[in-house]
């Protein structure tokens, strides 16, 4: 597979810039941004101009969603997350380093669509978990935990709300669109004859909200969650000012990055089913 050179020296020269914007805005750290780069590079520079945009517009929402409200969140459910509104390094290879890695074997396979399938199922999983987390704790309705049904506090591990569902419903559908639509342009900017994807969207859909599913599952099963002395639990290690916070249950290395991991690899799985069963 020989390479395009120029797409890459795009994407590099793009993933930079929105990433600057990103940091500037305060919505990654300097950390996030270098991993915003070397995501973003790989992903529009081995997959394509349609694969580029489908993770711009999972950062670009994600970002614009976790400044909404933000005061509102920060009373209800802050001291839940394991970290703060600003993505760091690890998150943003966590969210989309799989995803570039997908671009990558994409391009030296030879472009499979079962690939395409892969990355889009990632996406719509990791798109589909951030806007539940960042609607789903403005519900006006308490979430309930996804094994058992009882009432649990905002941001709670595992717990899932009406509000959150539909918000990762509609998370993974926009990312199935976004594909969707970069695909047949290219089709049709290039000349050849239309063959619409439309496996994608359900796809998506299906692959977001499934991923999305997973992700709570694992977090009310064997997610680590830790008690600050006040007795609330976390995510959290350590409490804001230093202070080591107990282990209460789950897997000590099973941290919400971990958890964000292996969902995604859930949605991609569900959505590469979808394709074999309505693309093939």
């Amino acid at each position: 597979m020989v390479f395009d050179l120029n797409q890459i020296t795009i994407g590099l020269l793009l993933s930079t810039a929105v990433g600057g914007l990103a940091y500037w805005r305060q919505s990654l750290t300097a950390g996030g941004w270098f991993g915003a780069v070397i995501t973003g590079t790989a992903t529009l520079g081995f997959g394509g101009w349609a694969w580029g945009f489908t993770l711009i517009a999972f950062f670009v929402s994600s970002s614009v969603l976790s400044h909404y409200k933000e005061r509102l969140k920060e009373q209800r459910a802050a001291e839940k997350f394991s970290k703060g509104g600003r993505r760091d390094l690890v998150q943003a290879m966590a969210n989309g380093g799989i995803g570039a890695l997908i671009a990558l074997l994409y391009a030296l396979l030879g472009a499979p669509e079962w690939l395409l399938g892969v990355f889009v199922g990632v996406m719509a999983t990791v798109t589909a978990d951030t806007w539940a987390t960042e609607l789903g704790v403005l519900s006006p309705h308490r979430p309930r935990l996804i094994t058992n049904g009882q009432p649990v506090e905002p941001g709670t591990s595992g717990g899932i709300s009406l509000m959150g569902t539909s918000a990762a419903a509609a998370g993974g559908l926009m990312i199935g669109l976004v594909m969707f639509i970069g695909l047949s342009l290219g089709q049709w900017l290039s000349g050849e004859p239309l063959s619409l994807p439309w496996w994608l969207l359900p796809g998506a859909l299906l692959g977001g909200l499934g991923g999305a599913m997973v992700d709570s599952l694992l977090g009310a099963t064997v997610q680590a969650i830790y008690r600050y002395p006040s007795g609330k639990e976390t995510e959290r290690t350590v409490g804001r000012d230093g202070t080591p916070n107990a282990f209460v249950r789950g897997w000590r290395w099973m941290n919400n990055d971990m958890v964000n991991l292996l969902s995604s690899l859930a949605g991609g799985a569900i959505t590469v089913l979808i394709y074999w069963l309505l693309g093939a």
